[in-house]
């Protein structure tokens, strides 16, 4: 079927057309048997992903290369490009030419410019396939703080971005890897829980260090049928993995939530961010990652209850364990029992699959955030009109127009601000929506593979051109990440000069009813499909009485410790009138990307 819209004309086939509107694009596995996974393993990543990142690994096995304009044709996947400048990182192009790639608008021009672009990417960063196997899993080696030197140096937020190969080693300043993360100056480890969505498990098992590769690791996912029985033989030859499945009893749902449970000989860690247990996710992204402070044992006999923070961290993240049912998961309830986690100051928020009513309805999704930001947070002068800026990677269905949930009951809770704020009405608090352009993914590091982890498709976006009036461009410039694409969702209240932050949440969350919930009955039940997890920053716990974080306007520089670390630019640009979201499942041949391949997803 050809579809004409502000898009530009598409063709689907009507087999891929949903007539579901509550499904939703997410980064949902696509099960294959045993036997198919065999014959599909030169072809196919080795663990259950969503078809669009099965697209890209395709993509990034076989690129194709256009030389006329129309024809793509495949390139030997052996072909060979120059190595990479030393010092540099992977694919650092300072030129001139990486400037005109900038300059470029739309999909037009393409066969024109294939020449040039061949010569930028000669500077840029091989595609992942082309890679020593050594290098696929490598921790990034750019110069760095060190890692302890990093966790006690005052950034009492303790919030980070993951590296990034290709970009200056100055803007790996301050982030981490997951390796990083599992060090051993960490702590001395004795188990660990992962918490995640699409889970690679030989690449898993290598990122822990060879002293605690055989230490107890407890996996949660929510995999079925085939793809569970290739998570369990994934995790087969590994005695001291074992897996727990999330329950999803409600259509569309999916375990979402990225966790890390560590307990450590010394104390344990709480890790909540946004990647996926995969090397593309620790690559060429941008992620964000919340680490809790070392949370001592408490004394011998203490009550469960004692330490607790002043956000009830302690007594959420239990609830939250809770939640799943799982006598497993009940054996890490018993040991954050057994800690002191009165130094967080952030506020758990979660997502849990489920149908809620009365009070229960304010324990997860956007009516959790509703009830923080009532309780904890103050007024100031005219911040009744601040912004609410939502940054995501996938897209559900909204609904006909924007009345139906993304203006009416999810802005209602964004925009709460304090017991006595006035109800504002629907039109009132602007909502600037961050999400890639086509030319955001083209000219990124990983050229349009990146799209893979962005699966917004065009059997939804036909549906919701509304939507699209409200999105603003990925830009980075200032964290030098503008090429890094975001797998990293954040949103929060800023103030109308984008210098104020009201509150900051980094979350697993995507834009849909699926992961916030969605009112039922006349608004009287809450209806979630997903476990999600995230943390909300309130100036509140951080000594400021003044009802906002200032904006670090420079993530490099030495600005008081107090001004907030939003990982993308402020004001976010609005779409043009030639560009177009992202959209995974679909065409892009008319201008090659930063490794002149084109994007042919099927």
């Amino acid at each position: 079927m050809s579809q004409a819209s502000e898009h530009g004309k598409w063709t689907v086939s009507s087999s891929e057309e949903s007539a579901d509107d509550e499904q939703v694009d997410r980064e949902e596995p696509s099960s294959s048997s045993p036997q198919q996974a065999g014959r599909e393993a030169t072809a196919g990543p080795r663990y259950s992903c969503s078809e669009a990142r099965k697209a890209a690994h395709k993509r990034k096995a076989s690129p194709l290369k256009c030389h006329d304009g129309n024809s793509p044709q495949k390139l030997a996947p052996a072909q060979k490009k120059r190595p990479p400048q030393e010092g540099l990182g992977w694919c650092l192009s300072s030129s001139d030419e990486e400037d005109s790639l900038e300059g470029q608008t739309g999909e037009a021009d393409g066969a024109a410019r294939v020449k040039r672009e061949d010569r930028c990417c000669a500077s840029k960063e091989v595609a992942s396939n082309e890679l020593p196997q050594s290098h696929k899993s490598a921790e990034p080696s750019d110069k760095v703080p060190d890692t302890w030197d990093l966790l006690n140096g005052g950034n009492s937020f303790r919030f980070f971005l993951t590296k990034v190969k290709g970009i200056k080693s100055e803007y790996n300043s301050g982030a981490l890897h997951i390796k990083d993360i599992l060090s051993p100056l960490l702590g001395t480890l004795v188990s660990s829980a992962q918490f995640n969505y699409c889970i690679d498990v030989e690449w898993l098992v290598k990122q822990y260090p060879k002293e605690f590769r055989d230490k107890p690791l407890l996996i949660v996912h929510g995999e079925k049928r085939e793809s569970k029985a290739q998570l369990h033989e994934a995790a087969h030859p590994y005695q001291n993995v074992r897996l727990c499945q999330a329950k999803l009893d409600i259509a569309f749902g999916t375990h979402h939530t990225k966790m890390m449970l560590l307990c450590y000989e010394e104390g344990l860690r709480v890790v909540i961010h946004t990647s996926n247990l995969i090397n593309e996710d620790w690559y060429q992204k941008t992620q964000g990652i919340w680490l809790s402070p070392l949370y001592r044992r408490l004394p011998p006999g203490a009550d469960g209850s004692a330490g607790e923070s002043h956000t009830n961290f302690k007594s959420d993240l239990i609830n939250y364990l809770m939640s799943y049912n799982s006598p497993t998961l009940n054996e890490w309830v018993e040991v954050i029992k057994q800690h002191d986690l009165s130094e967080t100051r952030v506020y758990l928020l979660g997502s849990s699959p489920g149908r809620y009513q009365g009070n229960e309805k304010e324990k997860w999704g956007h009516l959790r955030l509703r009830k923080l930001l009532k309780e904890h947070t103050t007024r100031v002068p005219d911040q009744d009109l601040w912004p609410v800026i939502g940054q995501f990677s996938s897209i559900g269905s909204m609904g006909a127009d924007q009345s139906k949930w993304l203006c009416s009951e999810f802005r209602d809770s964004l925009a709460a601000l304090g017991n006595n704020a006035k109800t504002l009405t629907n039109h009132e608090v602007p909502i600037h929506l961050v999400y890639p352009t086509v030319d955001n993914v083209r000219q990124s590091l990983e050229g349009y593979p990146a799209g893979g982890s962005l699966p917004y498709s065009i059997q939804t976006a036909q549906k919701q051109l509304w939507l699209h009036t409200y999105f603003h461009k990925w830009s980075a410039e200032t964290s030098g990440r503008s090429h890094a694409m975001p797998h990293i969702k954040t949103y929060m209240r800023v103030s109308s000069d984008f210098q104020r932050i009201a509150w900051f949440l980094v979350t697993s969350a995507n834009l849909s009813k699926a992961a916030w919930g969605a009112f039922e009955k006349n608004g009287t039940q809450l209806m979630i499909r997903s476990y999600e997890l995230g943390v909300l920053f309130l100036p509140s716990e951080f000594g400021l009485d003044t009802g906002y974080f200032q904006l670090k306007e420079n993530l490099l520089s030495d600005e008081p410790v107090s001004s907030f670390p939003v990982p993308y630019d402020l004001p976010p640009e609005k779409y043009g009138s030639k560009d177009r979201p992202w959209i995974w499942n679909i065409p892009y041949t008319r201008a090659p990307d930063t490794h002149g391949n084109m994007w042919v997803p099927k």
